[in-house]
């Protein structure tokens, strides 16, 4: 079917789990008069009970038929249905073979290498833009590298991140223990993406290992292997890395504590018995923080670059509303609608935030009320 003649611009799939929900409710805040949009799920009675006035399709990431059904109505499928590596390759093969546009918020790049594997040749020929990682993985990271890079030429690019308030959902959770249980985890959490607490002289201050870092530095690492492939690549010499920054009193303090609690989550990602023990404790699916500690949560995120004529330049991208549920709803579902409206790159493949929709995204946060200056 022409997509043009669709009958959905936007399809928001697993709408009814925790963060679903919270992009219903950003849709029926932010969409635009006019635009088509619908949700769809495995549970018709969950769809209904969240009282948006659009219309509701059932759909099983286990029933291919069903998904095909949906897919090719739409223009674009957000997806918030994971883990992602668990439940989202048969959505991407349908809309791949249905030339529909996708976005999501999975940060397990091990599945997303396996969609560049499996898809992004025939994506690319067919123009279907597939965009994983447009959340807080890694979205910040992707876009601050590309505004420093492309813009300002910086070639030696850092991020410093803090974050306050907020909590995981149990989405998120579900992902980790995913990625336990099928072994990869060394896969996404490489040892060469953290650093050791230092005092850094760029920024000024001490910093420590971020956790994010493996996620949102391979993504980063994806966009400029793109942009060279296009014949647009970032400066020669481009290198990017990422950490957590902390500011006094006792900021040496923090960063050590960083580091070790850093080190222990990773030592208990590596042993499936003990992430298995204390799993119960965690968030489970479908549940989350309360409104409340979601609005009280922020995120800062400085990108500084440094050129090979010694300038340095920086990007402040900050935003109130905790970084994983506020923020990351905010970030996927503006995603979606540079899609949905004409706002992204005509090119195909497995994307990145930053190949996928650059300065228009930049421009749809701003509006948003997010900081990117």
């Amino acid at each position: 079917m022409d997509a043009d003649n669709r009958k959905y611009d936007v399809v928001l799939f697993g709408a009814s789990g925790f963060t679903g929900r919270q992009t219903v409710s950003y849709f029926l805040q932010h969409a635009p008069a006019g635009l088509r949009w619908a949700t769809a799920g495995r549970s018709r009675e969950k769809l209904h009970a969240l009282g948006a006035p659009v219309d509701v399709l059932i759909a099983d990431s286990n029933d291919q038929a069903s998904l095909d059904a949906v897919v090719s109505e739409t223009r674009v499928l957000l997806n918030t249905a994971g883990p992602f590596a668990r439940y989202g390759t048969p959505v991407v093969d349908a809309c791949v073979r249905c030339r529909t546009d996708y976005a999501d918020i999975t940060g397990e790049t091990p599945w997303v290498q396996q969609l560049i594997d499996q898809y992004h040749v025939r994506a690319a020929a067919q123009r279907v833009r597939i965009v994983p990682c447009c959340g807080f993985d890694s979205v910040p990271s992707d876009i601050g590298a590309f505004l420093l890079s492309r813009h300002h030429g910086a070639t030696t690019v850092r991020g410093y991140f803090q974050i306050g308030g907020g909590g995981l959902n149990g989405g998120t959770i579900a992902s980790v223990s995913n990625l336990v249980a099928t072994r990869h985890v060394r896969d996404a959490t490489r040892a060469d993406d953290f650093t050791m607490p230092h005092f850094d002289e760029i920024i000024g201050t001490w910093v420590g290992p971020f956790f994010m870092a493996p996620v949102n530095r391979w993504v980063v690492r994806r966009s400029a292997s793109l942009f060279a492939a296009w014949g647009e690549p970032y400066p020669e010499g481009f290198n990017y890395r990422e950490f957590l920054k902390f500011t006094p009193p006792l900021a040496a303090a923090k960063a050590f504590a960083a580091s070790t609690a850093v080190g222990l989550a990773g030592l208990v990602l590596r042993m499936p018995p003990l992430f298995r023990a204390i799993e119960p404790l965690l968030p489970q699916p479908g549940t989350g923080p309360s409104e409340a500690k979601m609005d009280a949560g922020w995120f800062s995120c400085e990108v500084i670059g440094l050129t090979t004529s010694g300038e340095r330049v920086r990007t402040l991208i900050k935003n109130r509303g905790d970084a994983g549920n506020r923020s990351t709803v905010k970030m996927l579902c503006e995603s979606a609608l540079c899609l949905a409206l004409g706002e992204a790159t005509d090119r195909g493949g497995i994307l990145t935030p930053a190949t996928a929709f650059g300065d228009h995204l930049v421009r749809r946060l701003r509006a948003a009320g997010m900081t990117l200056k």
